[in-house]
């Protein structure tokens, strides 16, 4: 009887505690907007990646076919032709990274082909004009803009968020006076994803012309935060 009793007040409880929250929410008057900032960040940190592969001296002769091929150029060869490059570049060599080491099979019946990657820290974009000037891109199989960083990137998160609150402030409270009504207090907050837009080449970069990199220049990033604001008569 006793198990029936407690049940019973169990029920009775979260019934009226559900009223109360229904007669809550008919009573509460809110305004809900979407704010969002978008901030460019200047890199001071740059990261070109640069993969190398072993080849053939008779690609290059124009008349040669490829079961012809038989002067393999090794891959010390070609590391130590970038490295060189590198250095009249002005990259200094604990800016070079080795990232990994890999097999390439070229054809049937023929030798594989050694590649090295490598993850060289620049902090300019012109670094990379006087990379291309110098560099022999016979054993160069690809050369790209990797990922972009800079050091003050949580200050640029914060100022990105605290803009986007502003912003739907803003917006609600226009929204609202156009109703004749005021804006009051805060009553929930939500931060939304942030969308990143990291620029990446993913093609080979064998140009010198500067103009080819100024849509990598800046790293775009966009935030978008939710607020509930309550509605005054």
């Amino acid at each position: 009887m006793k198990t029936k009793v407690f049940a019973f007040a169990i029920c009775l409880l979260s019934v009226l505690s559900l009223q109360a929250q229904t007669n809550e929410q008919a009573n509460e008057r809110y305004i809900e907007v979407t704010g969002t900032s978008e901030i460019e960040i200047a890199p001071d940190k740059i990261h070109y990646l640069i993969e190398i592969r072993e080849y053939f001296e008779e690609e290059f002769d124009g008349k040669s076919k490829p079961e012809e091929y038989r002067t393999k150029v090794p891959l010390s060869e070609i590391e130590q032709g970038l490295r060189e490059a590198l250095a009249q570049a002005g990259i200094p060599q604990n800016a070079i990274r080795t990232q990994e080491i890999g097999d390439y099979w070229r054809q049937q019946g023929q030798d594989f082909l050694v590649s090295k990657k490598f993850d060289i820290t620049l902090t300019d974009f012109n670094q990379i004009n006087e990379i291309v000037k110098r560099i022999d891109t016979k054993g160069i199989h690809t050369m790209r803009i990797g990922e972009l960083e800079n050091k003050n990137m949580l200050a640029y998160h914060q100022k990105g968020k605290i803009e986007a609150l502003k912003a739907a402030q803003r917006k609600a409270g226009y929204l609202v006076e156009a109703l004749g009504k005021e804006l009051g207090n805060v009553i929930r907050i939500v931060e939304k994803d942030s969308g990143n837009a990291f620029p990446f080449a993913q093609s080979n970069v064998l140009s010198s012309d500067a103009a080819s990199f100024d849509s990598f220049r800046t790293v775009k990033k966009t935030y978008s935060m939710l607020v509930r604001f309550e509605i005054i008569d």
